[in-house]
């Protein structure tokens, strides 16, 4: 009896571990049979990934396709916090790959349990990524980004800003035309192993879109003989700061534009906003007797005046209405060509207080003064040119003529000079490359070709050994241009011994090609005169800058000898 119930007793066990067997392959057979989209997806969800391609940001290039700024491709690397935490042994050597003390790791992993993703450290080397990637580490992963580059580094910086470590245009140039440099990422759908690495594409889900390439109109070269020149005279004079600009006067191209101080935007550490400002648009000044040029040609061409009708400007001093205008001597009865050579004060404002003070509003009106440029730089200051009815009477007539009660900013004076050297024709100004003529349309008649040429040829006496710009002088080439020394605005107050030096010039005179304006800020150091401060950064400048464009020379003794006819000559 005994035996017969432990017989059935195994019967029943061996029954029910076949059924048990018989159903497990059952179950088996209807997953591998009838759920296998089932499985596969079920094994797809742990290693299946949609990761993100990087697409790169397209490159700035100069004129002649020299690269300003490129994007180089670096590794990310991140981590899954709360995997990482469970690896605390394997930190020291990790941290130490990374560059961070263990106080720093742990600060970063400090993060609530719900967050999947940090970034230990951003654009590494993809050498030194792959170093830390064969550690080993679980929880530890890399990203492939791209990094800004900008290989002339303070050279052009100013001009074209810098990007953040997502690659998003911040200032200049990488910011006014961030959508066009920026790529679209794409993505894509991988296998990865239990590490996170990829071990195989599996498709391409969008294809990344690299960034569209810009080719400026600058000047590499001349970018770096302006930025040298204006470095060695703000250092110097011991100035706080400084700009210049050069253009294109047959395109209105910008070929420089450079400033002082500069920082490196390749270590952003010295990303400070004082070193990254483009002074040539960002600041407003009054330009001094660098306008003289205009208010005589607004002269001549009212016929009243000629280059060579008589002023009294003695005894170095005009009253009008209960102030003074002075000059720093008293020159006595000049001509009109010697009141512009000598930058006499009384001399402007008497042949400006002899016509109509809405002449001269709309002549700077026509300039651009008061107005955007329209280059698309961030951050453009567009000035201050005032109603004339708003003027304050005969001696605000006075100032504005002599360059007083009006801000302009740098770029505004370079395009006013590009006037003066396209005979009197106001061209736009550019900091892409042209690729087509301008079309006339884009252009506008300013002054009459006459007058401007005769006030090429005054300002060329400016630049004479008795003129007060004679160090922008060039050898070889005739050279126009205009000095000026401007009081700076304190709390609302001309300050007496703080000043703007400024140099406004063009070359070859004879037929001008180029445009340079120059200003520092604050010299501090014997001399504060535009002619001896600005105009010498002209000189070095043009100097290496008509040799490198193979500017044929104006001004050789052969030349003179031959009697070449004087710009102001010339029929219109």
């Amino acid at each position: 009896m005994q035996a017969l119930r432990t017989m059935t007793r195994r019967g029943l066990v061996l029954s029910l571990l076949c059924v048990a067997a018989g159903g497990m392959v059952a179950r088996a057979a209807y997953l591998q049979l009838v759920h296998t989209d089932f499985l596969q997806g079920q094994g797809d969800e742990r290693f299946l990934r949609v990761v993100e391609v990087p697409a790169h940001r397209g490159m700035i290039l100069d004129r002649n396709g020299e690269p300003l700024a490129v994007s180089s491709p670096v590794d990310s690397i991140w981590a899954q916090p709360m995997e990482l935490k469970q690896q605390r042994d394997r930190w020291p050597a990790l941290a130490s790959l990374l560059g961070l003390t263990m106080a720093e790791l742990e600060q970063k992993l400090a993060v609530p349990e719900s967050r999947q993703f940090v970034y230990l450290r951003r654009h590494l080397a993809p050498s030194v990524a792959q170093r830390i990637l064969q550690l080993g580490v679980p929880g530890v992963y890399s990203r492939r980004e791209y990094r800004r580059y900008y290989p002339d580094a303070e050279v052009t910086s100013h001009l074209l800003g810098f990007t953040d470590i997502d690659d998003f245009g911040q200032e200049g140039l990488e910011k006014s035309l961030d959508a066009q440099l920026r790529g679209i990422p794409g993505s894509k759908r991988v296998i990865k192993d239990r590490l996170g690495q990829i071990v195989e594409d599996v498709e391409s889900i969008r294809v990344p879109q690299a960034g569209q390439s810009v080719v400026l109109s600058i000047d590499r070269r001349l970018q770096y003989f302006a930025y040298r020149a204006l470095k060695t005279a703000v250092l110097e004079n011991k100035a706080s700061a400084g700009a210049a600009v050069i253009a294109d006067a047959l395109t209105g191209e910008i070929l420089a534009m450079v400033d002082q101080p500069a920082g490196n935007p390749n270590n952003r550490t010295e990303l400070k906003s004082d070193l990254l400002r483009n002074r040539a648009i960002t600041d407003v000044y009054e330009p001094g007797s660098t306008v003289k040029p205009f208010t005589i040609a607004m002269a001549l061409e009212s016929g009243r005046w000629t280059p060579n009708t008589r002023v009294n400007t003695a005894p170095g001093w005009l009253k009008v209405g209960r102030y003074r205008v002075r000059d720093v001597h008293n020159y006595g009865l000049i001509d009109v060509t010697h009141v512009l050579s000598k930058s006499s004060n009384v001399g402007t404002s008497k042949i400006a207080l002899s016509l109509p003070m809405e002449s001269l509003w709309q002549v700077y009106k026509s300039l651009g003064f008061g107005a955007s440029t329209g280059v698309g730089l961030v951050g453009e200051q567009i000035g201050m040119l005032r109603h004339f009815s708003k003027w304050g009477g005969e001696i605000g007539h006075a100032n504005h003529a002599f360059g007083y009660g009006f801000s302009v900013n740098m770029l505004q004076l370079a395009q006013a000079y590009v006037v003066l050297a396209a005979d009197g024709v106001r061209r736009p100004l550019t900091l892409l490359k042209r690729e087509q003529p301008l079309d006339p349309a884009d252009e506008q008649r300013v002054l009459s070709a006459r007058a401007v040429r005769q006030v090429r040829a005054m300002m060329e006496e400016a630049v004479s050994q008795k003129g007060t710009g004679f160090k922008a002088s060039v050898p070889g080439y005739r050279v126009a241009g205009k000095t000026g020394t401007v009081h700076k605005i304190i709390h609302g107050r001309y300050a007496s011994n703080r000043y703007f030096s400024l140099f406004a010039g063009m070359v070859p005179a004879s037929n001008p090609r180029l445009v340079m304006v120059i200003i520092i800020d604050e010299p501090k150091g014997k001399a504060y005169y535009g002619g001896t401060v600005a105009a010498p950064v002209f000189g070095k400048t043009m100097g290496e800058v008509l040799r490198i464009l193979n500017v044929t020379p104006d001004d050789l003794p052969s030349m003179k000898i031959a009697g070449v006819t004087p710009a102001m000559e010339k029929k219109p």
